[in-house]
């Protein structure tokens, strides 16, 4: 169930939250394979199938950018900002991969608010989004994610 924040002042009134979790998502070789194309990474433990399963892995593994990359779709379904004009990813604190999502797993996300801080203009919210493998027991992905809220 998505979160709805109104405005800066629901963003400071949620700091420290857990906001909740998406909906889990399966991984698929079409969207590593796609995402091979557009980065240029073709590394064989990502679109080598045959390769792959000989592997460390025992198969195809998501790029660990592409797992990031599927935070807009993760977040939307965890949290919605709404009274400002616009919101812009600003850029990561940290950003850690303990552990590999192989193609076809499923994935979510969890979202803490941790921190939110006044900026000219509108708010600076900090997020730490932990990607969760279905079935395993340390995250794919552990992301301090930095959003600016603008009015």
């Amino acid at each position: 169930m998505t979160t709805t924040i109104e405005g800066i002042e629901g963003l400071k009134a949620k700091a420290g939250e857990h906001l909740g979790y998406s909906e889990w998502k399966v991984v698929t070789q079409e969207q590593v394979n796609l995402f091979a194309d557009a980065t240029g990474d073709h590394q064989w433990i990502h679109v080598d199938l045959d390769r792959a399963k000989a592997g460390p892995f025992g198969g195809p593994i998501a790029h660990g950018y592409l797992t990031l990359s599927l935070t807009p779709a993760l977040l939307s379904e965890v949290m919605n900002v709404s009274g400002i004009s616009m919101g812009v990813n600003y850029g990561i604190d940290k950003l850690r991969f303990p552990s590999p999502v192989p193609v076809g797993s499923k994935l979510r996300a969890g979202v803490q608010l941790a921190s939110v801080e006044e900026v000219t203009g509108g708010a600076q919210v900090k997020l730490v989004v932990t990607y969760e493998v279905e079935g395993s027991p340390k995250p794919a992905c552990v992301a301090e994610i930095i959003f600016r809220y603008y009015l």
